[in-house]
């Protein structure tokens, strides 16, 4: 039976595919009567899924107007058997492989979800090397190679950096072109970046570790050269911003034209699912990045070879480089089945038929220019394309809303463990693993919760940026809980003076009596816990002069404190290594909101990409995520920690020394730290809920007439192939 076709879809493509349908034969008399299987009616006069009208006799002028499924009475048994057999008219390959070796055993991976399954390894890994192992590896890099904090944050930088640059090309080019092709060679590039990454260990001499002379107790050697030569090996800097660089390149098409890949090749409906699966792996990437690159950090760099200091001393180093080489290779081997991906998947015809239209519709009908099939092939047609986003006023404003969620991101995930630690005096360790159990279920969750409710309730536009600003709203009332915060523990000579006074706001008194003939440096900060419950700025500030190590937990001890007072306690006079431990009655308070406002952050990204793939034409999908990114990455993921830092560091009550020049921050003060991080959330907040309750107000859907037939036509666009006859083959039988 043979079934007429539009010369154009909704999106302008060009249906040239045949699809052979199993049918059975039909009754006597009717044989030559065309049927539409798709929506269970007759082809002549049958409205198309995007409203046009199709004549069963195709025009000789139309070049596309080939038969989407055919079938000869003596072909009807032998595709029975055989189910769906895909052929295109141009020729094209739709199987899986590379070139001509396309094995069958390959085909059992070329479907949606073997696609999902790659593309959610790459994302993995990617999450797991950029947000990961970066971050916890730059302080044994910085120490390793003598660099500067500015000099580690140019390193970080350079991932956004290139993905700025890159955007639009991969964007424009790789939407219009082979997309597991451009998917392959950049995951490919991203594993290049990974090793490259790693190179400066091999190509440096061994790392020694200068040994120097005791410091910290009372009556030791306090000397601590100043003027240090700049090391050589920070010339290294520059093959760590090309690594980043290359992972920067590589990850480009993986969230603009991996997003879209799934999204044409998967129903309307399943698409949020799908793509919150895909993201929720990126999520998992940085928190396995923390786990398996901390695990790594216990290992000395040069393997092998024995070294008489601990890990939690300040020249150590670890092993920073194993998990780039483990990340590169796995990366170049999931670039292989990805390369061998057909344009499009078997079977993705259908969806692109079924599919309705929600783009927003511009005064001037000029969004229909996006429709033609040629549209968007050329570098002409580059400033255009660029042209119709800009007069598009929902997709502006969805992404602007997107960069204030990911400014709020990108400043919680740089300094969610530093405001934990400071709040509950924690370790830097200990702040970042319970950071971690934070985020993993909060952050993934909320991802896939995102998706999976735009699936559930059929959500179309103008819903899911109803859900956006629902979540919005949410974090903001949430968000307000940063109005209580922990005290500071009481440090002498920082928060209250040596005799238990309170200190003067902003003057540091660490000098008193009792340490006054110790000579002690304000460059050595190794905090201490004194058994009054009093923090002090090192050993030597607290009078210490003996130490030795605490069997139970390794700390070491000092005893003999001659500023620690000395009444009816166990062990007076003396002093653990370490920050006192807080009791604050308010953590789980605190930690509950902050859970909440994550998760409802993360709940809107999903539908927020949803939202910005429905309100374009089909054929500028990945360019409006291109475009989305860029505008997301430099007004939100790259100023975002900058604006963060800056509103934190104002609560800084004592910083670094370094031989007279400023460092970074020892101790903040907990209640202003509260107060500015509570005024940077409102103001972005606020600014989120703006963005979407103008995106939503100037939303303008299609007319309800450019569906096809209303009445046959389900919540979320799609033919209701349950209730016709005969019914397509589910996705699991092709």
């Amino acid at each position: 039976m043979a079934m007429p076709q539009n010369s154009t879809g909704e999106n302008g493509f060009c249906f040239s595919q045949t699809l052979d349908f199993s049918c059975p034969s039909p009754p006597p008399g009717e044989a030559s009567r065309t049927f539409d299987p798709l929506c269970g009616r007759e082809a002549c006069g049958t409205p198309l899924s995007n409203g046009t009208m199709s004549s069963g006799v195709p025009s000789p002028s139309d070049s596309c107007a080939k038969p989407l499924c055919s079938t000869t009475p003596g072909e009807e048994e032998t595709q029975f058997s055989k189910g769906i057999k895909y052929v295109s008219a141009e020729g094209e390959e739709l199987a899986c492989g590379w070139g001509g070796f396309t094995p069958g055993c390959l085909q059992l991976f070329n479907t949606s979800k073997g696609v999902l399954f790659f593309l959610c390894v790459a994302s993995f890994l990617q999450g797991m090397t950029v947000n990961g192992f970066i971050n916890t590896v730059i302080t044994s890099i910085e120490r390793r190679f003598d660099l500067r904090s500015y000099q580690s944050g140019l390193i970080a930088s350079s991932y956004d950096i290139a993905a700025c640059v890159c955007l639009t090309f991969v964007s424009y080019f790789g939407g219009n072109g082979h997309k597991p092709r451009w998917l392959g060679w950049g995951v490919l590039v991203m594993g290049l970046g990974s090793l490259l990454f790693a190179l400066p260990h091999f190509t440096t001499g061994r790392y020694e570790a200068r040994s120097a002379a005791e410091l910290g107790v009372c009556g030791g050697n306090q000397s601590l050269p100043c003027a240090q030569v700049a090391s050589s090996l920070s010339s290294y800097r520059f093959v760590f911003m090309l690594g980043q660089f290359l992972h920067g390149m590589g990850a480009t098409p993986l969230y603009t034209l991996g997003v879209t890949y799934l999204d044409e090749n998967v129903k309307t409906n399943y698409s949020p699912v799908y793509i919150a699966v895909f993201y929720t792996a990126a999520i998992l990437g940085p928190a396995a990045g923390y786990l398996v690159g901390g695990m790594f950090l216990n290992i000395y760099t040069e393997i092998g070879r024995e070294i008489d200091i601990a890990p939690e001393n300040t020249l150590w180093v670890g092993a920073w480089w194993i998990g780039f080489l483990g990340a590169g290779a796995a990366s170049l081997l999931i670039s292989i089945p990805i390369l061998g991906y057909p344009q499009r998947l078997p079977g993705s015809q259908r969806y692109i038929v079924m599919r309705v239209s929600e783009a927003h519709q511009l005064k001037d009908g000029s969004h229909k220019k996006a429709s033609d099939p040629d549209f968007g092939k050329t570098v002409k047609d580059l400033p255009r394309s660029v042209l119709l986003l800009l007069k598009n006023p929902t997709f502006i404003f969805l992404c602007l809303a997107g960069a204030t969620e990911a400014t709020l991101i990108a400043g919680m995930s740089t300094f969610g463990p530093k405001f934990l630690e400071s709040q509950f005096s924690l370790s830097a360790s200990e702040a970042a693993t319970f950071f971690g159990y934070l985020v993993v279920p909060a952050g993934g969750g909320g991802t896939f919760l995102g998706g999976f409710l735009v699936n559930k309730f059929k959500l179309r536009c103008s819903g899911i940026i109803k859900l956006c600003l629902l979540c919005t709203v949410s974090s903001l009332l949430a968000i307000f809980i940063f109005f209580i915060h922990c005290p500071n523990m009481p440090m002498a000579g920082v928060t209250q003076m040596y005799e238990g006074s309170a200190l003067p706001g902003g003057h540091l008194n660490l000098t008193a009596a009792c340490n006054a003939e110790c000579g002690c440096l304000q460059e050595t900060y190794s905090p201490v816990c004194g058994s009054d419950n009093i923090m002090y700025y090192s050993p030597c500030h607290a009078g210490c002069r003996k130490v030795s190590e605490n069997l139970r937990n390794g700390k070491k001890v000092y005893y003999e404190c001659s500023c620690i007072q000395k009444n009816l306690l166990p062990s007076p006079g003396s002093a653990e290594a370490g920050k006192c431990s807080s009791s604050c009655a308010k953590r789980p308070l605190l930690l509950f909101f902050m859970f909440v406002v994550i998760l409802f952050t993360f709940l809107s990204s999903i539908p927020a990409l949803t939202a910005t793939l429905r309100c374009v034409s089909d054929r500028q999908r990945s360019f409006a995520l291109g475009i989305q990114w860029i505008v997301v990455r430099t007004l939100g993921g790259i100023p975002g920690p900058i604006a963060f830092g800056s509103m934190i560091d104002k609560s800084c009550l004592l910083w670094q020394d370094q031989c007279g020049e400023q460092g970074s921050c020892y101790v903040y003060q907990n209640s202003a730290m509260s107060q500015y991080t509570l005024i940077a959330g409102l103001v972005y907040k606020v600014l989120g809920t703006t963005f979407f309750i103008v995106a939503c107000l100037l939303y303008k859907p299609p007319p309800p007439e450019s569906a096809p037939g209303s009445s046959d036509t389900s919540e979320n666009g799609n033919c209701d192939l349950q209730e016709q006859k005969p019914s397509l083959p589910s996705e699991e039988d092709i």
